[in-house]
């Protein structure tokens, strides 16, 4: 039975003061840090081996050891044979991230309508520190996409996060020198192609979800191995966008207080 985290924290910290004795790492801070190397670790090759994680983490395998026998009681990572794996408990977790109130919920009804319309695979995304995170995937008719639904975490240059980067004002990290030149076609046309540049045979076209103040808080991204339907594709999406990004808006509004009013007193009798 998992754990409270709470409790399994508490162990953890008790491993860190062990661990610290033995001159594995330090502890407090760094004992979630290094339990963070080892959950990134597994995030970016899906499963690997006690030896693999702790090269791979910079921790030495001894501590990996301990540290991964701790997370697997919490549900954190999980152990098949020699192998490991990130636990359910985090894919629940993760479910209830929202990096923007809302995104999730107003997304849903019109991401449905724009699959049945186009027969396309959807996904919904943000970015975030340089990577194009899915929130979501709908699965259209091709099932040649069909593996790609199991990846949620892409490079920034996809279209979906090039159409996020192009309206902000901090520069994109490892940009090409035309990068600056292709964010402003991107924010002119309020979308943005790829044609098989990150996965070759895919295309995919993205159009900005818009929050409050009219800035870009996520993508909608639609997918399609016929490079032909990219341009039909695109302007449905942005009609899709266009009723998630108000949706968003009305929630906005409908959470904020109004502002009190500056009635004027009442005159006194002279």
């Amino acid at each position: 039975m998992e754990q409270g985290f709470g409790q399994g924290f508490e162990q953890i910290r008790g491993t860190g003061e062990a661990l610290r004795e033995e001159g594995g790492v330090p502890g407090g801070r760094g004992v979630l840090e290094g339990a963070f190397q080892v959950m990134t670790v597994l995030d970016r090759a899906g499963q690997a081996g006690l030896t693999s994680l702790a090269a791979q983490s910079g921790l030495p395998r001894s501590t990996g050891y301990r540290l991964l026998g701790q997370l697997a009681e919490l549900g954190a990572v999980e152990r098949q044979a020699d192998v490991y794996r990130l636990g359910p408990r985090l894919f629940r977790l993760g479910q209830g991230w929202q990096p923007y109130p809302g995104l999730r919920t107003a997304a849903r009804e019109p991401v449905r309508r724009l699959v049945s319309a186009t027969g396309a695979t959807v996904g919904v995304t943000v970015l975030r520190e340089g990577r194009t995170l899915v929130l979501d995937w709908a699965a259209g008719q091709d099932t040649a996409l069909a593996p790609l639904l199991d990846v949620a975490s892409w490079p920034w240059f996809t279209a979906a996060g090039k159409v996020q980067a192009a309206g902000r004002p901090d520069p994109v990290l490892d940009a090409p020198a035309s990068w600056h030149r292709e964010a402003a076609a991107v924010r002119e046309r309020s979308v943005a192609f790829d044609r098989g540049e990150v996965v070759d045979g895919v295309c995919c076209a993205a159009v900005p979800l818009l929050g409050a103040g009219g800035t870009a808080v996520g993508a909608l991204c639609v997918l399609t191995t016929v490079s032909e339907r990219l341009g039909p594709l695109a302007d449905i999406a942005q009609r899709a966008a266009e009723a998630i990004s108000a949706r968003l808006q009305r929630r906005r509004a409908a959470a904020t207080p109004p502002r009190p009013s500056l009635s004027r007193s009442p005159a006194l009798p002279h």
